[in-house]
């Protein structure tokens, strides 16, 4: 299992009210359409578990589980090597 934080954003058929959102108290929620949206990040694969084990015991609607991938960093000497070409 990965130990890597990752970020996350899991659809969920349908508005969630407050009572239902306090299960997810590590994710900000948004609507869109008729759905909820809910974005954050969750420390590992065991977490991300957690969540989708939370939405299964409320009986919701589990639409889409997407990580959502940051830009690469590039090394020091990478970015110097950019500098240089255009320099």
């Amino acid at each position: 299992m990965s130990e890597t934080p990752g970020l996350y954003t899991i659809r969920i058929k349908g508005r969630l009210g407050p009572t239902a959102l306090s299960a997810f108290p590590a994710l900000m929620s948004k609507l869109q359409g008729g759905e909820t949206v809910l974005t954050g990040l969750l420390e590992d694969q065991s977490a991300l578990f957690g969540v989708l084990g939370q939405i299964e015991a409320l009986g919701l609607d589990l639409i889409e589980v997407r990580p959502i991938l940051a830009a690469p960093q590039l090394s020091p000497t990478a970015d110097k090597r950019a500098v240089d070409r255009r320099g």
